[in-house]
């Protein structure tokens, strides 16, 4: 059933799917496949599969697309909405990743950003991630955690009282 005072069409699986799929290719595959590609040397790898980096790189690279596809999914599943702060989640996501951390799609790019670090060896692209990782902590303490606290309320203070922000946190 689609909300009140809105066409049906905005909320179909086809649209959210469409949204979903042009955030990602704008936001995280802005920061974690154009530029490295066009400015930090990521086009000029030559993969040697004998080489640990390269595969360490690949693997930390694979994993972090695969966590974000991950993530993204659960956005669009759980609370019908994507990753994009002007389209955000109607519901508070809480399962699947967001079950470990609050924060999955920061750290799989996160993940891609540094397996590219390891694929091209450079110092320039690790300071570009580490000036990336720096925004985007101030974009969740400063935009993000409060929005969510005026959307959701206590459930979301307990949600942040139970799942740590970065790293998952041990339970007994």
């Amino acid at each position: 059933m689609s909300p009140p005072n809105r066409p049906r069409s905005v909320w179909s699986p086809a649209w959210l799917a469409f949204r979903s799929l042009l955030w990602a290719v704008l936001l995280p595959g802005f920061v974690a496949g154009y530029v490295p590609w066009r400015f930090f040397g990521l086009r000029d790898v030559h993969l040697d599969f004998r080489s640990p980096t390269h595969l360490l790189g690949l693997l930390c690279a694979g994993v972090g697309v695969a966590l974000l596809a991950i993530g993204i999914w659960e956005f669009a599943r759980s609370g019908k909405g994507t990753l994009a702060p002007v389209d955000p989640p109607r519901e508070l996501v809480v399962r699947g990743l967001y079950r470990h951390v609050r924060n999955p799609m920061y750290l799989s790019v996160t993940l891609i950003v540094l397996g590219q670090v390891l694929l091209t060896r450079s110092l320039d692209l690790l300071g570009y991630w580490a000036i990336w990782f720096l925004a985007a902590n101030l974009f969740v303490l400063g935009y993000e955690e409060p929005t969510l606290r005026r959307r959701f309320g206590e459930s979301y203070e307990r949600y942040t009282q139970q799942v740590g922000r970065w790293f998952p946190r041990l339970r007994r």
